[in-house]
């Protein structure tokens, strides 16, 4: 195989998922799951609630590592290295994947503050001029900067809701990760607010492979080009966007899409 042509194949995945399986406990939550994850490309995790769909996500950071008794089985690697290697310190690991929640999560800190922690607690930074371009570029990368730029020391918890989510986004960005987790990220917002978030992923995904868990199939219609489908633990299918959208393989899909179960 030519030099090229080993590129490309390995291009064609920035996560891969083999064989994933996942137990909290006795439960069986995610069953024998196969999944790509594309470089630079917008993945949406659709199903119906209690499906396995944010489970398997937080497999992507080991987040499922802080719960007791959930355990992991199978291979995800990421770049061809497995994150499950007993070599691989979380911490660095969640630094390249990071991820934003349903509920945005500011710290109780400034404005500044909030963006430049991660920066300075993986030393990012050699000194204060380094920490505010830093600290400025994370927030015009999350179409922030100019609402905030002149309350930087104002607390982060004194932002809107969507503006408080777009901080979230500007904080797991100030770390320069690879990925970024999106679990119903726009779940506790309003019209606005969504669409501003909406917009800003479709622009994060020049530089980021971004991966978002929603209810919304119109969401994901209109932010992902890969759509999966999960349902009971199970990863029905995955696509283009468009072809599951139109012309689903599997008729729990096309069910769910029309509205029928959920």
């Amino acid at each position: 195989m030519s030099t090229t042509m080993k590129a490309e194949v390995m291009n064609e995945s920035k996560i891969s998922a083999r064989g994933v399986q996942v137990y909290y406990g006795e439960k069986h939550a995610i069953i024998d799951v196969n999944l790509e994850i594309r470089p630079r490309t917008v993945t949406a995790f659709i199903g119906p609630s209690g499906c396995g769909k944010s489970t398997f996500l937080r497999c992507l950071n080991r987040m499922n590592d802080t719960i007791s008794i959930c355990r992991v089985e199978g291979h995800i690697s990421m770049d061809g290295e497995d994150i499950y290697d007993p070599k691989v310190d979380p911490v660095q690991l969640r630094a390249k994947v990071g991820m934003v929640f349903q509920k945005p999560n500011p710290f109780p800190k400034s404005i500044y503050e909030n963006v430049a922690y991660g920066p300075r607690i993986h030393g990012l930074a050699r000194n204060k001029a380094d920490l505010d371009e830093i600290v400025s570029a994370a927030l015009q990368k999350a179409g922030l900067w100019n609402e905030v730029k002149d309350r930087l020391q104002e607390s982060g918890t004194g932002l809107s809701g969507g503006q408080q989510q777009r901080l979230c986004i500007a904080r797991a960005i100030a770390v320069s990760p690879e990925v970024i987790l999106m679990d119903e990220p726009c779940s506790a917002l309003d019209p606005i607010a969504t669409a501003k978030v909406e917009e800003l992923i479709h622009e994060l995904r020049a530089n980021f492979t971004i991966v978002i868990v929603t209810h919304s199939m119109q969401q994901a219609a209109r932010v992902s080009q890969r759509t999966a489908m999960f349902h009971l633990g199970y990863l029905v299918e995955e696509n283009d966007t468009d072809k599951m959208f139109t012309n689903p393989d599997d008729q729990r899909t096309q069910d769910y899409i029309m509205g029928r179960f959920g």
